[in-house]
């Protein structure tokens, strides 16, 4: 299960131009890139280790240079076992829960770190946009790779970076940031059913653009998109108006866009409200994340079980600038005030746990496969970022790198 979009200072970077910052933010994850790619060796099966039992053998060997120590900027865990990361400089790969890293970088590709926007499907399927700052922000590299970073192709894009998201290996789609201003943004949104060699727009809102739109308001800044399938997907962002939500879908694969109400809770006429991520579980079971800017920064969570019609809100209470993850439907791990609430039954009941390293206001990013297992980017006091795992939903760490 694709763990849910992290928010914190990550997701609220795109807003931060446009209004005054009540918490400090780092880039996120989606900034949040060209020569002929080298072919390599399929990976190799290690034999079993002579020390473990017989039925456990050993992560496979990848054929790629091992990075000791890595400084990591950005996680994605995609299970207990895979995932990817993002340094300064590199795109990594682990097979065996963060315990070794894999240099998996693009040839030709330098300084990724906060250049570029990533999109990790599964161990074998990635895509990497880095922008041309001589064309931007009509231009760029996507880097596509389908054997887990061994090999990669480069392709031409006609944007340079914004939120992208594959539903599958061939589909997906890019809200391209066209640039901001004033509380505006403006966007196209390109879709491409080919895994990213071409790419087609589907709609614009910028009004220099012959047959710009206005479905997608250009005020407001918009923070993701994200689709369910080639027809339908999500924006979500915020508009500087209090009580108003921006959160917009389209049924037509992107050409035009409609306005999604949302009940909201007594008093937030008068806050700001920022929709920070949206999280479908399957086709009609979904999750959404509103921040609810007031004296005490309040994160309001709701359900769907009808694909997003209506929205039903969860009996949780998060206050504070935090991150959520939800690795299912009723698994819920926020952090925030440096202690981690866990829910496994939607918010009916909540474990408060006090971690044994006082993280405080520093974790930088965090992804949680479930309700027990995890990771977070620690800040410490020397800027370096620190990657721990726990296995007891938040209780004990293990540094991992670097």
């Amino acid at each position: 299960m694709k763990r849910f979009v992290s928010f914190l200072f990550l997701l609220s970077l795109l807003v931060s131009a446009c209004a005054p910052q009540e918490a400090p933010t780092v880039l996120p994850d989606v900034i949040q890139p060209t020569t002929a790619l080298t072919a390599t060796d399929e990976a190799q099966v290690q034999p079993f280790s002579a020390e473990a039992p017989l039925e456990t053998p050993l992560p496979a060997v990848v054929e790629a240079p091992i990075i000791e120590s890595p400084s990591i900027v950005n996680i994605e865990m995609l299970d207990e076992i895979f995932g990817w990361a993002v340094t300064e400089e590199k795109i990594i790969r682990t097979n065996d829960g963060g315990v070794t890293w894999y240099d998996v970088t693009p040839a030709g590709l330098a300084e990724v770190g906060y250049l570029a926007f990533t999109d990790f499907l599964d161990a074998d399927h990635a895509w990497v946009q880095f922008p041309d700052m001589n064309r931007y922000p009509n231009g760029g590299t996507l880097f596509r790779t389908t054997d887990g970073g061994l090999t990669w192709d480069p392709f031409d894009t006609p944007f340079s970076g914004g939120s992208m998201k594959f539903v599958d290996e061939d589909n997906g789609w890019m809200m391209a940031d066209l640039g901001v201003g004033a509380g505006s943004m403006a966007v196209s949104i390109f879709k491409t059913s080919d895994g990213g060699a071409t790419w087609e727009r589907a709609y614009s809102n910028d009004p220099n653009l012959e047959g710009a739109g206005d479905s997608l308001p250009l005020g407001g800044i918009k923070n993701f998109i994200l689709p369910l399938n080639t027809d339908t997907a999500w924006v979500g962002g915020v508009v500087y108006a209090p009580g108003e939500t921006y959160l917009f879908r389209s049924s037509d694969g992107g050409r035009t866009w409609s306005n999604v109400q949302v009940a909201l809770p007594e008093g937030s006429s008068q806050s700001e409200l920022s929709v920070v991520a949206i999280e479908f579980l399957t086709e009609t079971d979904g999750l959404l994340a509103i921040r609810k800017m007031s004296e005490t920064p309040e994160l309001l969570v709701y359900r769907t079980a009808d694909g997003g019609n209506t929205w039903e809100a969860l009996d949780v209470e998060f206050n504070g600038f935090g991150i959520l993850e939800t690795p299912s439907a009723q698994e819920l791990v926020f952090y925030a005030g440096d202690q981690f609430y866990v829910t496994e039954d939607a918010g009916e009941t909540i474990r408060q746990i006090a971690p044994e390293l006082p993280f405080g206001a520093s974790v930088v990013d965090m992804s949680f496969v479930n309700s027990q297992t995890g990771w977070v980017l620690y800040a410490d006091p020397s800027a370096a970022w620190i990657l721990y795992k726990t296995t007891d939903s938040g209780a004990t760490w293990v540094q991992q790198a670097p």
